[in-house]
């Protein structure tokens, strides 16, 4: 009985982020010498990678991956 409300449970979040077009991080790494980080999003189509401008202290770029991400393809959208 648990193993079919986990898998419902993971069913849903899929649909959820297929349908919002949102991604969860689950990776990133410094590039360019330290000044670009780049992020790896989960989404339900795939993984995909944003490029960001990166500090430590997060005044110009970012200092840390964001946990969510729009992407920019929705499957309900035209």
């Amino acid at each position: 009985m648990n193993a079919i409300k986990g898998i419902i449970v993971v069913a849903i979040i899929y649909a959820v982020f297929l349908f919002s077009g949102y991604g969860v991080t689950v990776g990133s790494s410094e590039n360019a010498a330290g000044l670009g980080l780049k992020c790896q999003y989960l989404t339900a189509r795939g993984i995909v990678d944003a490029q960001y401008l990166h500090t430590d202290s997060g005044v110009v770029g970012v200092a840390k991956c964001p946990i969510f991400k729009q992407i920019g393809e929705v499957v309900d959208k035209k």
